[in-house]
C-alpha cells in the first residue's frame, strides 16, 4: 500500500526544507506555511517517491519535495489523475523538471533527476496530511465516457 513517508515544507525560498509530522493541505494553494503554497500555481505541492531517492543516494527533502512517497509509482502519474492523501485531495498537474538548483547538491544532479524529479500537484481540497497516511491513486476520469 503506498503512503506518506515524509512532510516536508520551505520556510523560505533557497533555504532547507523543514520536517513535519502533519501538514494542512489548503486548498488551491498547498501546504500552509510552505513558500511554494501559491493560489493557481502548478507547484503547489511537490510529490517524490522515496524508493527514487534511495537509488540515487539522496535524503528525503533533499530535492525539495514537500511528500516524500512510499510504494508509489510517482512517474506512472499522469496529469489530471487525482490522488487522495490523507485528507486531502490533490491532482497532478506536470512532471518536476530538475532545476540547476539540483547541481548545488551534486554535480550532475540534474541530469540524474531527468524524469525522475516528481509531480508537481495542485491540491483540489483541502485536509490534514500525516506521515503514514494512506495515498489512494484515483481512476483518470475519461472525457465522453
Amino acid at each position: 500500500m503506498a503512503a506518506v513517508a515524509h512532510i516536508f515544507r520551505c520556510i523560505a525560498h533557497r533555504l532547507p526544507m523543514h520536517a513535519l509530522d502533519e501538514a494542512e493541505a489548503v486548498a488551491n494553494r498547498g501546504l500552509a506555511g510552505c513558500a511554494h503554497a501559491q493560489p493557481g500555481g502548478l507547484r503547489q505541492v511537490l510529490l517524490m517517491d522515496l524508493e527514487t531517492l534511495e537509488a540515487l543516494g539522496l535524503r528525503p527533502g533533499e530535492t525539495k519535495e514537500n511528500i516524500t512517497t512510499r510504494g508509489l509509482d510517482v512517474r506512472g502519474l499522469r496529469p489530471g489523475q487525482r490522488i487522495r492523501i490523507g485528507a486531502a485531495l490533490v491532482e497532478i498537474t506536470v512532471p518536476c523538471e530538475p532545476c540547476r538548483r539540483m547541481e548545488a547538491i551534486r554535480s550532475g544532479l540534474k541530469c540524474e533527476l531527468r524524469g525522475r524529479r516528481g509531480m508537481l500537484c495542485r491540491v483540489v481540497q483541502g485536509g490534514r496530511i500525516r506521515t503514514g497516511d494512506p495515498i489512494v491513486v484515483l481512476e483518470l476520469e475519461r472525457v465522453g465516457a
